[in-house]
């Protein structure tokens, strides 16, 4: 059963799924059981999914041509 196909939330477009997630996100925080990230939280965050991105060397080299190609743009 290797065949993974998409079903339900998953198989929803985008949009959809967008406004699903925005739909608990708000009423999480109504309810009061939302996190919230101290600033000390999110850098922590940030630095790791930094990292994380960063040792895609393929993925880093098409966002510098892309910044290159916008700067020579102007």
């Amino acid at each position: 059963m290797s065949d993974k196909s998409k079903r339900g939330f998953a198989s929803m477009d985008e949009d959809k799924q967008r406004e699903i997630a925005s739909k608990g996100g708000k009423a999480a925080h109504e309810k009061g059981t939302a996190h919230e990230f101290t600033s000390e939280e999110a850098r922590e965050a940030g630095r790791k999914g930094g990292e994380t991105v960063s040792q895609d060397r393929k993925h880093m080299s098409e966002i510098g041509r892309e910044g290159g190609k916008q700067s020579h743009k102007k």
